[in-house]
């Protein structure tokens, strides 16, 4: 790329203008995507690229080259797939939990007896989808025809990777990248009473208003109280290392040693009172010892001072025989408090699940489902950010604030695609519980890993020891990465205009307004905690606050099909070193519009794109480029699903061009 044919001059004749603006050729699928890097940690995680190169004119009468690429990733299979082993092994635990409680009362009995008969038909529902996942050994794309097939319904749709490289003349190469992937949102499961949104919040009224029949637990205690239980679990083996080092310290006489061990042990978990009593009696007992040890060595110092020096050890077994079985005690207290906190926790989960079987354990399916899909796509996102921002300001950023996720969604809030968007906005929330950890590869196998639960997930990103190397201290010891993720749609086809004129547009003005604050609270912190100089070109870039201000009154107008919400909210993610991503039902043909519309915007904003050509080059995009070849890999023709009333309802730059579209949607 970026490399003149031979005879070519590059300066440009108005006559040829014609003749050259357009696609050059399409690369082969050996050129890959990680370029003369050949990174092998990307390359595990992209497959099957599609590449095409253009030449464009710039407003001086340059050419600027540009490299688009689209591919899939093997992300779509293998964090699903994860995240089943990870509900499994979970539901198990919690199935075990149940039948540990013991003998119940006859009331309770049957109620643990229908209660897990429940959860054993969702255990092996699961168990089967992994069965049926591990067939598709290699697979790294779920096609939109796919969408609604029930052993696939974890996989997220039409999951790729669009990139656009563009060499100008006077400027700066730059990449940019978007994840395209269909809204997740649980096809199979239908949307005839609505998506997740609505769902949760009529299942927690139902649940309040039910309350005399069973105790209602509210989702913030319950996760308070999981919050707890996790904390116990975390210090149990703490505070046993902590005593054994004690009674190590014990066993050589060391004075310095035993204070230091015990200051260790102290400072972990007073705050049960069996504990802490017992707690008080190994710290008294070591008191005692320290006293006795002092007065010893003072008479033995005044009747042989070379005595002191000798350090005589026969009382050291007095050490450990004396506080062994108050450390035992510390121990087993410790120990019942665990068992006395998951039993407790056990009892409340069987009421929280009997309160709303199968109702809540189907709700629980769908958002399993729909954060399956979500997070595929955000993996793939991280690792490829992290690939491409390994650069000091940006790592930086990362480890002191955390990145930015900004969702496109094209949906409208007519009919089914509200309860899509319904789901996908829960999907997209729920990955604020999800952490990130870089680690060095210990082998060529870079897929990531993940660990956790439904509150709290830890997906480990394998980096090569040299680009390992590159990151920052706090990163390389293991510091968790935050995610914000945010989501703004604007519905912009034929049923939005329905909706907009006859229905309902409450649910995208909420989701975009309560994103909005989102947004600003990550802005904040930014500013708070970055250096003013951290971003690239930080001077010559537009005012990020009156940014959004201009955002926030866009949300507020009651404007129909404001896409400049789009717009605003990318080009301030793209600033803020955030990733993109676009979304519609099927990544197909809405998100092809969009991201080929913000592929040419950046070329004449950012690279002097000349203004007789914006529409030529969108038309040539849109006709030859990779786009294309998404529609043709999900649908195998070359039609975008659109007709031609579909595409009055449309904003202007958002319809293809002609011959481009006519086959009904999929």
């Amino acid at each position: 790329m970026g490399e003149l044919e031979d005879g070519e001059t590059d300066h440009i004749t108005t006559d040829s203008h014609d003749q050259k603006c357009a696609l050059v050729r399409e690369c082969t699928a050996t050129e890959g995507l990680s370029g003369k890097d050949n990174l092998p940690s990307l390359n595990a995680v992209l497959k099957n690229p599609i590449c095409k190169l253009y030449r464009f004119p710039t407003a001086d009468n340059k050419w600027m080259r540009i490299r688009e690429q689209m591919a899939e990733t093997t992300l779509s299979f293998h964090v699903p797939k994860e995240l089943i082993n990870l509900h499994i092994k979970e539901d198990m635990r919690r199935n075990q939990e149940l039948k540990d409680l013991g003998e119940l009362a006859p009331h309770w009995d049957n109620m643990r007896k229908s209660v897990i008969a429940h959860c054993d038909q969702m255990l092996s529902m699961y168990q089967d989808t992994l069965v049926e996942l591990g067939k598709h050994t290699g697979s790294s794309f779920k096609s939109s025809c796919s969408k609604g097939e029930k052993t696939l319904e974890f996989i997220p749709i039409n999951l790729h990777l669009q990139r656009m490289h563009v060499h100008s003349p006077r400027l700066k190469d730059a990449l940019y990248d978007v994840i395209t992937v269909g809204a997740p949102a649980a096809h199979f499961q239908g949307f005839k009473n609505g998506g997740l949104r609505k769902l949760l919040s009529k299942f927690e009224a139902e649940r309040r208003n039910t309350g005399y029949q069973c105790i209602y637990y509210s989702p913030e205690n319950t996760a308070k109280a999981k919050e707890v239980l996790s904390n116990i679990n975390h210090l149990q083996p703490l505070i046993s290392s902590h005593a054994d080092l004690l009674l190590n310290s014990a066993s050589q006489h060391s004075p310095d040693s035993l204070k230091n061990s015990l200051k260790m042990l102290s400072e972990k978990d007073r705050v049960w009172a069996n504990v802490g009593k017992s707690l008080n009696c190994v710290i008294a007992m070591v008191d005692r010892l320290l006293e006795r040890d002092n007065i010893s060595n003072v008479k033995e110092s005044e009747n042989d001072p070379s005595a002191a020096d000798c350090k005589v050890l026969h009382t050291g077994g007095d050490w450990y025989e004396q506080l062994y079985p108050l450390v035992i005690t510390l121990k087993d207290c410790m120990g019942e408090v665990v068992t006395r906190a998951k039993q407790s926790m056990a009892f409340v989960l069987l009421q929280e699940l009997a309160c709303g079987l199968p109702q809540c354990l189907m709700l629980t399916l769908r958002r399993d489902i729909v954060f399956s899909q979500a997070l595929a796509g955000l993996v793939c996102g991280f690792i490829i950010k992290l690939h491409t921002g390994l650069h000091e300001g940006f790592l930086q950023q990362l480890h002191t604030v955390g990145l930015l996720v900004q969702y496109e969604g094209l949906l409208s809030t007519y009919s089914e695609e509200a309860g899509m968007l319904e789901d996908m906005a829960v999907g997209i929330s729920d990955l604020q519980k999800v952490m990130f950890k870089v680690i060095e590869a210990k082998s060529e196998d870079f897929l990531p890993v993940i660990t956790g639960r439904r509150e709290h997930y830890v997906i480990e990103v394998q980096l090569p020891a040299k680009m390992f190397e590159l990151l920052p201290q706090e990163i390389k010891e293991g510091k968790l990465l935050r995610m914000y993720p945010v989501l703004f749609n604007v519905g912009i086809n034929e049923q939005q205009t329905l909706a907009e004129r006859f229905g309902d547009t409450t649910l995208q003005e909420n989701i975009n307004q309560e994103n909005f604050e989102l947004l600003k609270e990550y802005y904040k912190l930014f500013t708070e905690k970055m250096p003013p100089d951290c971003l690239p070109h930080f001077q010559e870039q537009n005012d990020l606050k009156g940014l959004l201000e201009n955002l926030h009154q866009n949300i507020q107008a009651k404007k129909r099909k404001n896409v400049e919400i789009m717009w605003l909210a990318a080009t301030i993610c793209r600033k803020l070193n955030g990733v993109r991503f676009t979304c519609c039902k099927s990544a197909k043909d809405r998100t092809s519009m969009s991201v080929t519309l913000e592929q040419c915007s950046i070329l004449r904003d950012e690279h002097q794109l000349h203004k007789d050509f914006f529409i030529r080059a969108l038309d040539c995009m849109r006709r030859e480029g990779c786009r294309i070849e998404n529609v043709l890999k999900n649908v195998k023709c070359r039609k975008y699903a659109f007709n031609m009333i579909q595409l009055m309802a449309f904003p202007k730059y958002y319809r293809p061009p002609e011959g481009t579209y006519g086959k009904a949607d999929t």
